[in-house]
């Protein structure tokens, strides 16, 4: 009897790209702009820059979430070797659509020249990305060969670059400093293909029954607003208290549905809430001797469901065949763990 052949992954990353509007908004420039004192943004928040799709003066938008996931979409296909045609579907994740109709995930596919194929938007959090490549992961295995997915977020309808941000609660101020405009994208594929990075695991849970939300992204139609609504609104404090442990618990998890150990890790990608927050993680979860941690919420600021897929293209270029990562994300609007182990094949595998 011949031996059994080891089991395919289910997903692999064919390429990655990514997008990111402007010239990097730094601390000095918020402080002229908002009257946000760099000192308390250093202290409690740790993100140097941010890159906004409008002007900071004005608050006119330059750069909609579709023209970015646009050209994220596009430098993921070149990283993958990928032709627009060859793609069997798309799918989008975002809590910020540019509008409810036509979805984002349709206008992007407009953009990129395609048409007659399956598309998907979900409306997600950080988790968003990794929501994407589950859905993505099914889609394959259902019989197509090759997709699209997309993370992004913008700011523009929630900043108000006219407003005096000194002036509001903590729980809205922060968000001026905290969240940034921007998109990536990873072209999947059933097939060790490009870039050949396979997905060993793959975690996506929701996790917040009973519990209060986190964060709370509203809203707005042509009602007139309630005054007792707020349109962003961040629990700074219980997510502080919450996502380490949640990171670990996911770290963990993956180690065992992929069969590894700390020491078997190259990389982590920990969640990027903010550049604080970050250093609280990595610090709890304890890098494994060796390991390189990959993050980039520090010059991008956090933004939203492109979080994960920046990481990974921050990744790509320095995981060679047999290199291991794991990707930890924590949603904290309704509290999702999500994340992935990642490793990059080795050459051969997959072939018949």
């Amino acid at each position: 009897m011949s031996a059994r052949p080891a089991a395919r992954a289910a997903l692999y990353l064919a390429g990655t790209g990514s997008a990111l509007p402007g010239a990097p908004v730094d601390n000095a420039r918020m402080a002229k702009a908002f009257g946000i004192s760099e000192d308390w943004t250093d202290l409690f928040v740790g993100t140097r820059t941010r890159h906004f799709g409008w002007d900071l003066d004005s608050g006119e938008v330059l750069y909609g979430l579709a023209d970015l996931c646009a050209e994220a979409a596009e430098r993921a296909l070149a990283a993958a070797g990928t032709d627009p045609g060859d793609l069997d579907f798309l799918v989008l994740a975002t809590a910020t659509p540019d509008t409810l109709l036509p979805t984002t995930a349709n206008r992007v596919a407009d953009l990129l020249g395609l048409d007659h194929l399956p598309t998907y938007q979900l409306q997600a959090g950080c988790s968003g990305a990794v929501q994407a490549l589950d859905v993505g992961r099914a889609l394959l295995a259902g019989g197509h060969r090759t997709g699209l997915v997309i993370g992004g977020d913008v700011t523009d309808r929630f900043l108000d670059a006219r407003r005096g941000a000194v002036a509001l609660p903590t729980q809205e101020l922060i968000n001026y400093v905290l969240f940034g405009d921007g998109a990536a994208a990873a072209v999947v594929s059933a097939d060790p293909v490009g870039e050949a990075v396979a997905v060993r695991a793959l975690l996506h849970r929701f996790t917040g029954l009973g519990r209060a939300a986190g964060q709370v992204v509203d809203w707005h139609g042509a009602a007139p607003p309630d005054p007792g609504r707020r349109m962003l609104f961040e629990d700074y404090k219980t997510i502080e208290a919450a996502v380490p442990a949640m990171a670990a618990e996911i770290l963990w998890e993956l180690l065992d549905t992929a069969g590894w150990t700390p020491a078997d890790l190259d990389f982590l990608l920990p969640p990027q809430l903010s550049g604080r927050m970050t250093e609280q993680i990595v610090a709890g979860l304890g890098m494994p001797p060796g390991a390189r941690e990959i993050s980039c919420v520090r010059e991008t600021g956090n933004t939203g469901n492109a979080l994960p897929l920046l990481q990974l293209d921050r990744l790509m270029p320095g995981l060679e065949p047999g290199r291991r990562a794991l990707s930890v994300t924590v949603e904290s609007s309704k509290w999702i763990k999500a994340g992935l182990a990642l490793e990059k094949v080795r050459p051969g595998e997959g072939q018949r």
